[in-house]
């Protein structure tokens, strides 16, 4: 069993993994693969704070933004959307 969170930011079980991995603090979400993520959790300290999503729209819909390492163009969008 897995742990995702969903639309509603609440915790629920997964028979399937997340496709996405998020950070609860800075609500960013991203690939799994994220070199960002990836460094992060090599330095230890943010794997208590992270979180996964079964898929993109889940996670925005919980509050989170694109990463702007690994989800660039994504990130883009959202960011021209905030500014506009």
């Amino acid at each position: 069993m897995y742990t995702l969170v969903g639309a509603d930011g609440a915790p629920y079980a997964s028979a399937e993994p997340g496709r996405f991995g998020g950070h609860r603090r800075t609500e960013v979400y991203g690939r799994l693969d994220c070199p960002s993520a990836l460094r992060a959790l090599a330095r230890g300290g943010y794997a208590a704070h992270r979180v996964f999503f079964a898929d993109a729209q889940t996670a925005v819909a919980a509050g989170y933004r694109p990463c702007g390492t690994c989800l660039r163009e994504e990130y883009l969008a959202w960011k021209g959307r905030q500014s506009a």
